[in-house]
């Protein structure tokens, strides 16, 4: 039997500073850290898998740390231990996070009952993190029994959070108007809870938005589905809405099935990290100065990219000489 991971015991024991730094180890690029953070995982899993996942998203400026805040400050003050984990983008010069979520929930960041970790998408679509799913199974071991994921923003790309979460919440404006249905049709067909926020700037515009909502939802749901999904109204500011909430969140937690989600959803898991693990294994397995040619050939329209990737195929073990 292999030795105890030194983080392990004090993340069982809900110590902060080791969930930190076993998060920092599962982000890592680097091959050991790697081997690693597998092994700790692999450890801390038997322990994982008891809160209640909530993802988060919407469109810029509705509000989404602000909600986030007063919604996790209700459950940790009611007794909950909350871990945020906020998605933000990444710098194109450092890779570090640009907005910083911390900063933008100042009560949560220092209730003993909660814990916040922003991390960098790194580039990756979804609007998650690369190592989005460890970090939850991390945060559950510690003893987090709920989990709000705040994505990066949303748009068609925005929807892998709804694949690792139990349920779904997409926060909207009122008078946002049809400039946005482009991309909110294929983000509310995925969404289990859908929250007009800031309903106390215009109250009246507030309810005629839920009302549309609402009709919307009825649309798009398939009349055999077990949930309905609902439009709520809140307000970070005032706490309109946000017993509502979850209120809501615990009723659906309480219609689905979330054992046999969580089962499918682990197992489109494995497909990403095979898909992954073959890429790598191919690219390790291919001279990067040809493949650099054939992309530039394909670029300056001397070879069709078909072509190219056959020419890839055809030879795949094809290594420097």
């Amino acid at each position: 039997m292999s030795p105890a991971h030194p983080l392990a015991a004090p993340l069982l024991a809900g110590n902060r500073r080791a969930l930190a730094k076993a998060i920092t180890l599962v982000e890592s690029h680097r091959p050991e850290h790697e081997r690693e953070a597998q092994a700790l995982l692999t450890e801390l899993l038997p322990h994982a898998g008891h809160s209640l996942r909530v993802g988060l998203t919407g469109v810029p400026g509705v509000g989404k740390s602000t909600l986030i805040e007063a919604l996790g400050m209700f459950l940790a003050e009611a007794g909950h231990k909350v871990a945020v984990l906020a998605v933000d983008p990444s710098s194109k010069r450092t890779g570090g996070s640009i907005m910083g979520d911390k900063t933008r929930m100042p009560q949560l960041t220092v209730h003993p009952n909660a814990f916040i970790r922003p991390s960098p998408s790194g580039g990756t679509l979804g609007g998650v993190a690369r190592r989005t799913r460890e970090t939850i199974t991390l945060c559950e071991a510690a003893g987090y029994d709920v989990l709000l994921v705040e994505t990066v923003g949303v748009g068609q790309s925005e929807t892998q959070v709804a694949g690792m979460t139990d349920l779904f919440v997409l926060l909207t404006l009122h008078g946002a108007g049809d400039e946005l249905q482009g991309i909110k049709r294929g983000i509310m067909e995925m969404s289990d809870l859908c929250v007009v926020n800031k309903a106390d700037t215009d109250p009246r515009a507030a309810i005629r938005a839920q009302t549309e909502l609402r009709s919307a939802l009825t649309l798009l749901t398939p009349h055999d589905a077990p949930w309905r999904p609902a439009a709520l109204r809140a307000s970070a500011v005032t706490g309109e809405g946000i017993p509502e909430l979850w209120a809501k969140i615990q009723e659906y937690a309480a219609t689905v099935d979330l054992a046999a989600k969580r089962r499918a959803q682990t197992a489109v898991w494995f497909d990403d990290l095979l898909r992954e693990a073959v890429w790598r294994a191919f690219l390790a397995g291919h001279d990067p100065a040809r493949l650099r040619e054939l992309r530039a050939q394909v670029e300056r329209g001397e070879k069709a990219a078909v072509a190219a990737v056959g020419e890839v195929m055809a030879h795949p073990t094809a290594q420097p000489t």
